[in-house]
């Protein structure tokens, strides 16, 4: 009996059935924010599924294959940034329901902008929304991949046969079902990762190491997290960790919290839930990197693990799990960049309400559709999960600066040219630097991209908002 053929269909039967059950035309709350109502358990499973689950669960496999414990430093970085979330998470949440505020992009948009000034508000608006639009399509590329991965051994069929197919189910359900159905589904996908972990992954580690004594046999570079340099592993927790801050997928999820309590305890249950899966799934790239030596692709180290260590019956229900994992993340990331394109870059026009709710949520699912289908060509044409993960997770700090100038006062509306300055700098910065290091990877480490973005967009900001103050001061004296 074909058992992936199996779990793929009740996988597919409890989709269909979920699917169902979620799709509320009329509802655009729910489909946007789950209602604003989502209690602390649905909360940190989806904040976790999202975090640990699918392509960033394969991605730190195959991280750890490639780089060892420099993965952990990823999970640290997280750990502390949910920490300073937890400071602003209440306020975030019922600023939110106060002012209809819907997503990331929008918080900013309303904080930096006017109606009095369309011009100007267009322009911010389009650069916010579409650098997240820009970054998140790294995150929705590297789900693909590795889905992608996982069809092409279980069913012997070719990676770009597999990419399409995974690219297809995630748009069918994400078009449908929204973040209310996205909250369901992670619960289930988490629990589904708790299982594999408990029953295939613990077990698998500790015999292929005998008892993680032969870790010690990888070089030390690989032992003390310095594979990628000093650089990026000291600029993790000091640039990396802020970041937290301004994902659109926590965002997201803060504000469909019942209440500003909840969303505070969310960050910080999620925060201390992430760490031992940042530390579990690298030895599992570890563990292989041992077994079998060198010369595989990254990409497949989760497959190769789990058939190491499964039966086919077992094995089958892993992979299920794993891509199920897998499009977990999948659908938080497109439906995030679908309601950024249509809600967010037309600069969420705060008094024009021409446009029906119904509308909005067909467009939202047109958008879905067209976004799906970019990142697909992304995967296909740059099929390196590690290198599709961390640009994704670091490139998003660009944003830190001028969020936490919102968050800490009132009125920031004076600083917006300092704000747009410091965002597209910083862009700009990374993806120089990026380049640089793909092109001439001896000379610096594309990851660390990220370190002088922030660096930046911060001198940036900092510059503008004392540029601005001292003209103030010059008109008053």
């Amino acid at each position: 009996m074909n058992w992936f053929l199996f779990w793929i269909i009740i996988y597919l039967s409890v989709i269909l059935v979920l699917t169902i059950r979620h799709v509320k035309i009329s509802n655009l709350d729910n489909y946007l924010v789950n209602e604003r109502k989502t209690r602390t358990l649905p909360l940190v499973f989806t904040v976790l599924a999202t975090f640990v689950g699918g392509g960033t669960s394969i991605g730190l496999m195959a991280m750890g294959y490639e780089s060892g414990f420099a993965a952990v430093g990823i999970g640290i970085a997280y750990v502390i940034g949910f920490f300073i979330l937890s400071k602003f998470a209440e306020k975030i949440r019922n600023f939110g329901l106060t002012n209809n505020i819907y997503s990331f992009p929008h918080f900013l948009n309303h904080k930096y902008t006017k109606t009095e000034s369309p011009v100007f508000s267009r322009i911010f608006s389009s650069s916010v929304s579409g650098v997240n639009i820009f970054i998140f399509f790294f995150l929705l590329a590297a789900q693909f991949v590795g889905m992608a991965s996982l069809l092409k051994f279980s069913f012997d069929i070719g990676y770009q046969t597999a990419a399409i197919i995974s690219c297809l189910v995630v748009i069918a359900y994400t078009a449908l079902a929204g973040l209310s159905g996205v909250i369901i589904t992670d619960m289930l996908q988490f629990i589904i990762i708790l299982i594999m972990i408990i029953l295939i992954f613990i077990p698998g580690i500790y015999n292929d190491t005998n008892a993680l004594t032969l870790l010690s046999e990888l070089p030390d570079e690989m032992l003390n997290g310095t594979y990628y340099g000093l650089i990026f592993l000291v600029g993790l927790p000091l640039f990396l960790a802020p970041s937290v801050m301004v994902r659109m997928d926590i965002w997201q999820r803060v504000l469909a919290a019942k209440s500003g309590k909840i969303a505070k305890k969310v960050s910080i249950i999620s925060g201390l839930g992430m760490l031992p899966f940042y530390i579990l799934f690298p030895l599992v790239g570890m563990t292989i990197r041992l077994t079998l030596k060198d010369g595989i692709e990254p990409k497949d180290v989760a497959y190769l693990f789990l058939n190491r260590h499964s039966s086919e019956f077992i094995l089958g229900f892993a992979v299920i799990g794993l891509l199920s994992a897998l499009m977990s993340s999948g659908d938080s990331f497109l439906n995030l960049i679908s309601i950024s394109a249509i809600k967010d870059f037309i600069g969420w026009r705060k008094k024009n309400k021409s446009i029906s709710k119904k509308r909005t949520y067909l467009n939202i699912r047109l958008a879905t559709f067209v976004f799906g289908f970019i990142a697909l060509f992304m995967s296909l044409a740059f099929p390196k999960i590690v290198d599709l993960m961390v640009v994704g997770l670091a490139t998003i700090v660009i944003f830190v600066p001028i969020t936490f100038l919102a968050l800490i006062k009132k009125d920031v509306y004076q600083y917006r040219f300092a704000a747009i300055a410091s965002i597209l700098s910083g862009f700009a910065v990374n993806l120089i630097f990026f380049i640089f290091g793909i092109v001439s990877p001896e000379n610096f480490e594309a990851k660390s991209s990220f370190i002088p973005a922030f660096i930046v967009a911060l001198i940036v900001l900092l510059c503008g908002i004392f540029i601005k103050r001292r003209k103030l001061f010059g008109v008053n004296k």
